[in-house]
């Protein structure tokens, strides 16, 4: 019999935690190998739609750099404090259900925000706005950028030059690097972090 965290996988949890949902998120806490990488894979999807959505109804359109990026945010949410999302979890809605909601929290907080570093100013690429780049704005910027990875060791350099300067994606960085793929978005937010001073 468990208590209680725990009731969430007993016979007392709600009936909206399915055994599959138990058996994910016991995982991911236990950090058993390969959890993470199936729990990203399960739900980047949701993700993907729930920044989606919210960006449709802020009417705030997102590059897929930012995309992907607000998606990573999201992931580090989830990890944070020892992931005490999952731990919060308790059955009265389903998983999905209970993830949205988290994710558009996130995905809110992210497109609210006014201060953004070099890094989040970048110009939109070719294929978003054919013909408007300023190759001047785009020299000064890659040159904030390239001052603020020496705030980097090499490995989180390098993801950010893939990502941010080379716009890979993160199936391409995890090819390029043999990072798995469920690492790279937390990998990235850390190293946004780091470049802007912060601990």
């Amino acid at each position: 019999m468990t208590h209680g965290r725990g009731n969430a996988f007993g016979p007392d949890a709600g009936t909206g935690i399915t055994p599959q949902d138990a058996q994910l998120i016991r995982a991911c806490l236990e950090s058993a190998p390969n959890a993470w990488d199936e729990f990203v894979d399960r739900f980047a999807g949701l993700f993907a739609y729930a920044v989606d959505r919210t960006s449709a109804q802020r009417q705030m359109p997102l590059s897929s750099v930012d995309r992907d990026d607000v998606i990573a945010e999201i992931l580090v949410a989830i990890l944070k404090n020892d992931a005490a999302v999952l731990r919060a979890f308790a059955g009265r809605s389903s998983l999905p259900t209970y993830l949205t909601v988290i994710a558009r929290r996130v995905a809110v907080k992210a497109m609210d925000r006014t201060l953004q570093p070099a890094l989040e100013r970048r110009p939109l690429s070719d294929t978003e706005h054919p013909g408007r780049r300023d190759p001047q704005r785009d020299l000064i910027d890659r040159e904030e950028i390239e001052v603020l990875l020496g705030r980097l060791d090499e490995p989180d350099a390098r993801l950010v030059r893939l990502h941010h300067l080379e716009e890979r994606s993160y199936g391409e960085i995890s090819r390029l690097t043999g990072l798995p793929l469920g690492s790279i978005g937390p990998a990235l937010s850390k190293a946004r972090e780091k470049m802007r001073g912060q601990p």
